[in-house]
């Protein structure tokens, strides 16, 4: 089962690109809440090098509050991860989470609308970059 979807993008870099996916998701009514650089903290905890790759941790308040009414300790899965990866042909890759999948393990019907109301949203997200 795929778990996230993705795109790959040349000719840019992390840097260049984070803007657009940010302003992309905000256009959605996400917003990112958190960052972890995983270059930097494999390279600080492991002293292990790493392509630029970060993680953002992105939400859209109105859903998270409507799977959190259906089901509280939905907040495990929250907040939608998105990332941003360089990969070995210099190409990023903008990976996000596919929440249909994630929520499926729940096994919890009445997110599934919700679900896949934000797996759309994301989709726009990835054909907005």
């Amino acid at each position: 089962m795929k778990y996230y979807h993705s795109k790959k993008i040349s000719g840019t870099t992390i840097e260049s690109i984070r803007p657009k996916v940010e302003e992309a998701l905000k256009a959605e009514g996400f917003g990112v809440l958190t960052e972890i650089d995983i270059q930097a903290t494999m390279k600080k905890k492991l002293d292990k090098d790493y392509l630029p790759h970060v993680i953002l941790g992105a939400c859209n308040p109105v859903y998270a509050d409507k799977v959190l009414s259906i089901e509280p300790t939905i907040s495990t899965m929250l907040p939608c991860n998105v990332t941003l990866r360089q990969l070995e042909t210099g190409e990023i890759e903008v990976a996000i989470i596919d929440p249909l999948a994630a929520m499926g393990a729940v096994g919890n019907s009445a997110l599934e609308v919700h679900a896949k109301e934000v797996n759309d949203k994301l989709i726009k997200v990835l054909a907005n970059i």
